[in-house]
């Protein structure tokens, strides 16, 4: 993950007035969020506005940026994440509020690996990949992608105190699929296709996934349910709806006084429901039978005055595309004080553990009943074979065996974890003397047969969710790349080099192979593709002297006694040749730390390709042709093993650019999907500029 923040490019006479329209965004902490009214058009095709957007792209590719609707930025803050929270994000996809989450859980980057971790969930095979790549820019060992339907997701078990048993977590995001009502002024579509019946047809998947989700609540926990839209049947008729039937086990959340600041209008009481055809109803009453299927109880306000005040239903909140100029959101905060009605009957013991004595536990209850059935509280829970005791013991989570499962998506190769007798972690330990206290057994691959050509990491909590659920859990993704085979490394004691993604998660445990830089090497290694070891500083020449060839650690570290220099640390992966060091790192982030030390590296669209290159100075210039247009680790590793290396299935240019939120009606997810891909050869080039 990013260690600062990206810095602003400096503005031209040419674009200050543009460069006016950003302001900081109403009611997020810290000024984090910034607001620009500028339309996708004018920032795509603006010539002024050219290296600013080359900017944003190329930020948002490497992880320091995070382009979305100022208003979806706001449940996760209301859902108050700390590094220990275990979270679930029910309807993640394309994962804006995804990236913030994990965002959160690595508030101490002195953590490599924080106590907590985010399971985002998505139904459309298709869009969890576009939730993979957004998870991916911020290079967390603690989230995992699975692919299910939020309105039966099923319980997990974990290991707690020696025992299996159910997970509940400490904070979920319902950001339900929705009309879309509240986008209309961003979404041309909304204004054709819009009609009351889209709204009735969601109400009764949104409360299937609302009451999915407090189930999995532990007590204490908050949720986070929310829409962009602002048709009460698909909010405050969900919301109140749930709370009637949770009978005291659940309470909306007074957040008046959070993100202030914040422009935002009451939930409602009292609404209508309205067909299609523009009939009218204030009563289930008088809805004649024939309605009865497509207009159903839960979605009128309650009769009774004093159960009506008694849920605070005034406590959601409303924001009305006109209050900050945004789109429209509802949000609304729930708090679980105790077990759903229906789950609090406690589950009998197994004969084999009556004898045992089980202590009380408000999150954990038993997975089985005397009879063998599933306990009340894992309810939905979808049954997809037993565990296998051979996998298990070899660390193997392989997808569900089933044939339902394989009828549609990709199929995912099995995630295999180090066993402790693997010859392969050895020589890695030895080459880069690791501190004792590394954790080995985090360290998986996705090859069960034959060379491992990657090895990621997870935290000890995924590794946990990982192996306790393989059956039951489609899992997309998961782990952090650490180290890639390189054959030639074989020849120097170490088969495996280190990878710039999990640097930052590494670092800490690594002892050996590390050069100190200074700030004039980094600009040396970043715009120069393979420089000798001449055109370092002296001291980089004196540490390199009696090491090995291989790949080695590069980190700079600011001198508090230079204030005007770089302020942070930087840690970049490198190659150590015979007379030469290579930095392998991605482009965007290259441009990044360039950035940071004043040298824009930047090609404008009017420029012919055959122009030269221009000089490079300590100030903010043009450079083009310079090692940033290096191969990427990836492609030097499909060259040097002679093998060609899997890409991961890209995101559509539509997402990337508008990082559009996921609030799609479930019939129109695979038809929306199938539109953005056919739209991506045309914006993808517009995109990138």
């Amino acid at each position: 993950m990013g260690s600062t923040p990206p810095p602003v490019p400096q503005a031209t006479p040419a674009t200050e007035v543009l460069w006016q329209k950003h302001t900081p965004t109403p009611g997020y902490p810290e000024e984090l969020a910034w607001h620009t009214n500028l339309s996708r058009k004018v920032l795509r095709k603006s010539p002024q506005l050219e290296k600013f957007h080359h900017f944003l792209v190329s930020e948002t590719e490497c992880g320091n940026i995070s382009r979305q609707e100022a208003v979806s930025m706001i449940p996760p803050l209301l859902l108050d994440v700390q590094p220990h929270h275990k979270i679930l994000d029910l309807c993640a996809a394309p994962g804006s509020k995804t990236a913030q989450l994990i965002e959160m859980l690595h508030a101490d980057m002195s953590i490599p690996f924080p106590e907590g971790f985010v399971i985002a969930n998505d139904v459309d095979n298709k869009r969890c990949y576009l939730l993979v790549h957004q998870a991916k820019r911020l290079n967390s060992p603690c989230i995992m992608v699975v692919n299910h339907d939020a309105s039966s997701i099923p319980n997990l078990q974990v290991t707690i105190n020696g025992k299996k048993e159910i997970l509940f977590y400490d904070r979920i995001l319902c950001d339900v699929p929705c009309s879309g009502d509240g986008t209309m002024r961003k979404n041309i579509d909304v204004w054709k296709k819009w009609t009351t019946q889209n709204s009735l047809q969601l109400h009764g998947l949104q409360l299937r996934i609302a009451t999915r989700g407090v189930e999995q609540l532990a007590e204490g926990g908050r949720m986070v349910y929310s829409t962009c839209s602002l048709n009460p049947v698909e909010n405050e008729a969900v919301v109140a709806s749930l709370l009637e039937k949770s009978e005291g086990a659940l309470e909306l959340a007074d957040v008046s006084l959070e993100l202030p600041g914040l422009k935002r209008m009451p939930g409602v009481t009292q609404w209508k429901v309205m067909t299609k055809d523009g009939q009218w109803f204030e009563d289930w009453k008088a809805v004649p039978p024939n309605r009865h299927t497509q207009i159903r109880p839960t979605m009128f306000p309650l009769k009774d005055e004093a159960k009506l005040k008694a849920l605070n239903l005034e406590r959601c909140l409303r924001i009305l595309p006109h209050h900050q100029n945004t789109g429209g959101f509802f949000v609304a905060v729930l708090i679980k004080k105790s077990p759903m009605p229906w789950n609090r009957r406690p589950p009998k013991l197994p004969l084999a553990q009556k004898t045992e004595h089980v202590a009380p536990s408000s999150e954990a209850v038993s997975l089985r009943t005397a009879e063998g059935d599933v306990a009340p509280e894992a309810r939905g829970e979808d049954s997809l074979g037993k565990e296998s005791p051979e996998s298990k013991k070899h660390g193997v989570c392989g997808p569900p065996p089933t044939k339902k499962m394989k009828l549609f998506g990709f199929k995912e190769d099995p995630f295999v974890f180090l066993s402790e007798e693997d010859p392969l972690f050895s020589p890695i330990q030895a080459f880069y003397a690791l501190d004792p206290s590394f954790p080995r057994m985090n360290l998986l691959t996705r090859t069960q047969e034959g060379k491992k050509k990657q090895l990621y990491m997870v935290s000890k909590e995924i590794r946990d969710v990982l192996l306790n659920n393989s059956e039951k859990l489609k899992v997309i993704n998961t782990g952090i790349k650490v180290w890639c085979r390189n054959s030639d490394g074989e020849q120097f004691g170490c088969a495996f080099r280190l990878a710039q993604e999990g640097i930052y998660t590494l670092y800490p445990f690594i002892n050996a192979r590390i050069v100190t830089i200074s700030l004039g090497d980094v600009k040396v290694l970043l715009t120069e593709e393979n420089p000798f070891l001449s055109k370092l500083g002296n001291e980089v020449q004196s540490q390199v002297k009696e090491m090995a060839m291989g790949s080695i650690v590069l980190k700079y570290e600011p001198d508090p006694k230079q204030p005007e220099t770089l302020q942070c640390s930087i840690v970049l992966c490198g190659w150590l040749g015979k007379t030469s060091i290579r930095a392998f790192v991605p482009k965007n982030e290259r441009l990044h730390y360039l950035r940071m030390m004043g040298v824009e590296v930047f090609r404008a669209k009017r420029k012919e390709e055959g122009e030269g290159k221009t000089g490079m100075g300590t100030t903010e210039q043009e450079v083009e042709g310079l090692g940033c247009e290096a191969k990427e680790p990836a492609e030097m590793e499909e060259q040097s093993n002679g093998q060609p290396a899997q890409e991961p299935l890209k995101p559509t240019g539509v997402e990337l650019e508008n990082n559009v939120e996921g609030h799609l009606p479930s019939r129109d997810r695979s038809e929306s999907t199938q539109h953005m891909e056919s739209q991506e050869s045309a914006n993808l080039s517009d995109i990138q500029g």
